[in-house]
């Protein structure tokens, strides 16, 4: 029996439309698309892998590691597909989800309807019980209730807990003692906020639980299956999953914390386009990934993709920031629009074309794939306008029908509006890529940039049949459509480095600094971010830190890198001059003149990752779109 060797890599990316599988053997590249199974997501990507070793000329056994990205957590909160969730909270905070910031994201609109919250009204239960903003017990947990509490779940019919007690962050032996207790009458997955988000802001942490528990038991058994079907065809190799901030965790923290893997897909082709601007020395980059379900834009700077520690899933009110449901977990920043080859094409009340965010995804499909789908989609419209070779699509693995494009345009949307197919599949195409641009500028405004300083690069099954119009719109006047652009974020997995985030939320102003206490927090955090590392990394690992900062009574902070030291005596006046430097670079200009302005840490950060070999630069020779 041939001997797996760790020159011999596979990338895995399960999308809503496609399942795209590319395999490194010893620098040479295969890649294969396959459509996702729904009912047995694994099962996709068993066939990708039989044909990509069929194409090498390699068996199973010799594939030396696999990694894998996901949207199944994704689709499951999008869809509220995940399990029936219990949330135990503190006595007088059960609303705290539902309440959210009070902010409104359009304060215009009256009839403004906030998104709806994972976990309803009468699956929340509260206990008495409270930890101070200190981390100091004010009252005891009420360990009786707790016990009743748990007959109630285990009643109920629950396939998961969260628990998110007030401040949890500051001290978690409250949510520690709940989940034993919890424990002892269930035998369900309990997840606790202090170990998946252990941050500041109790709405934010509380959604991030709650979306935990919510996908874990699926995640766990879908991860379970994949391991065990892989063994079963002889790929018994190390399997790693990439997560939303673009490293690499094994499989078992992936099944405790799969809120870990909401933004994992994208990530990969996040770092894809990273690995292209880093290779031609592009300094400002915006990927643009579009695959069959969704289409993703992520701004790329310095070679690396912007990262944030909070993001929002489903966005539903005009892409606006706020409506929809934030996750607080480290993630590569970009912003995702149901805009994709199976997004559904449809006419309004007002007699507009439309698309998305349905899809017709893999199962039925497009109307032009012959598998049942009888209405329009993005990929019909592609194929009428003669953007696609009917009999060469997806590497000739499907074979389109335009006929069924064509009918389908029409019946749907072009005799409503009076338009022959081919005038009907380019409004079409015209309303997908103005959606795609004006996500694109939101996306840059918020991040304080000028979208059209940027090169696009394009990858994703459908991007490059409509860069060139996004481009135009956004006022781009370079673009670059890399080999392998379809199955880009597969590729890009396997350039991923083994990496772990962790964080810690503890309040302290300048003023109060104390060098010995935050290095003993940092050498914890150190600690275990390298734990989570460890396992799979194969060279030297560095940590990056990072003290998220303000001005005392902002509401927000800005992150702060520091170096990877002890802190001495001459800490404060080295993290004042760090601050004011990045406040400056971010504002225009720091604040001064203000007598008793303190400045705050609310933050920190480590995050581990293995050394990763230079690359090698290459010159870049490019046209105007």
């Amino acid at each position: 029996m041939t001997s797996r060797t760790d020159d011999i890599r596979l990338g895995a990316d399960i999308g809503g439309t496609f399942t795209d599988i590319a395999l490194d053997v010893r620098g040479t590249m295969f890649s294969t698309k396959v459509l996702t199974n729904y009912a047995a997501p694994e099962q996709a990507i068993l066939d990708g892998i039989a044909i990509v070793i069929r194409d090498a000329g390699i068996s199973p056994s010799e594939i030396g590691i696999i990694i894998h990205g996901t949207t199944l957590a994704t689709n499951a909160l999008i869809e509220r597909r995940g399990a029936k969730t219990a949330l135990v909270t503190t006595e007088g905070f059960r609303d705290v989800i539902e309440m959210r910031t009070e902010n409104r994201f359009e304060q215009y609109d009256l009839n403004l309807q906030l998104p709806t919250p994972l976990i309803p009204r009468e699956d929340r239960f509260t206990v008495k019980g409270r930890i101070g903003a200190e981390g100091q017990e004010l009252q005891p947990l009420d360990e009786a209730a707790l016990e009743d509490i748990a007959d109630r779940i285990a009643a109920g019919g629950f396939g998961s807990v969260a628990i998110g007690f007030i401040h949890s962050y500051a001290n978690p032996d409250h949510e520690r003692r709940a989940r034993e207790i919890l424990a002892r009458k269930l035998g369900i997955p309990i997840s606790i906020s202090a170990e998946v988000s252990p941050q500041m802001r109790e709405f934010e942490r509380f959604n991030t639980v709650c979306a935990n528990a919510y996908v874990r038991p699926q995640m766990a058994d879908y991860l379970a299956r994949l391991q065990t079907r892989l063994k079963d065809m002889g790929a018994d190799c190390p399997v790693f999953m990439i997560h939303s901030g673009g490293g690499l965790i094994s499989v078992e923290t992936a099944s405790e914390f799969p809120v870990r893997l909401v933004e994992s897909g994208p990530a990969g082709g996040a770092i894809f386009a990273a690995d292209i601007a880093r290779r031609f020395g592009l300094e400002k980059v915006v990927s643009y990934d579009m695959g069959g379900t969704t289409a993703k834009i992520c701004l790329i700077e310095d070679y690396a993709p912007r990262t944030a520690r909070t993001f929002e899933v489903a966005r539903t009110y005009r892409f606006s920031k706020g409506s929809g449901m934030p996750i607080s977990i480290p993630v590569i920043e970009m912003i995702e629009i149901g805009a994709g080859g199976g997004s559904i094409a449809w006419v309004d009340a007002m007699g507009r074309i439309q698309t998305g965010p349905e899809s017709a995804g893999s199962e039925p499909g497009p109307a032009c794939y012959g598998r049942g789908g009888k209405r329009p989609a993005i990929t019909d419209a592609d194929l009428v306008l003669g953007k696609l070779d009917p009999d060469n699509f997806a590497g000739g693995a499907i074979k389109l029908d335009s006929t069924a494009s064509e009918q389908a345009i029409l019946r749907d949307v072009g005799e409503r509006l009076s338009l022959d197919a081919m005038s009907t599949a380019f409004g079409i195409c015209e309303v997908v890529d103005e959606n795609m641009a004006n996500a694109a500028r939101v996306h840059a405004v918020e991040n304080g940039k000028n979208i059209s300083d940027n090169l696009m690069i394009a990858f994703g099954g459908a991007a490059p049949l409509h860069a060139a119009r996004l481009c135009e719109k956004l006022g781009i006047d370079q673009c670059i459509v890399p080999r392998g652009a379809g199955v880009g974020s597969a590729i890009g997995f396997l350039k991923a480095p083994f990496g772990y985030e962790a964080l810690a939320s503890k309040l302290t102003r300048l003023s109060r600094f104390q060098p010995a206490e935050v290095n003993a927090l940092l050498a914890d955090l150190k600690a275990s971010a390298e734990g989570f590392v460890r396992g799979g990394a194969s060279g030297r690992i560095v940590c990056e830190i990072t003290a998220f900062m303000r001005y005392a009574g902002q509401g927000w902070e800005i992150p702060v890198p520091v170096a990877d030291e002890p802190f001495g005596d001459d800490a404060v006046a080295e993290l004042k001059a760090l601050f004011e430097e990045n406040y400056q670079r971010f504002f225009g200009r720091a604040i001064e003149g203000l007598d008793g302005l303190e400045i705050e840490i609310v933050t920190w950060s480590v995050k581990a990752t293995d050394v990763r070999p230079a690359v090698a630069r290459h010159e870049l020779t490019t046209g105007k779109t």
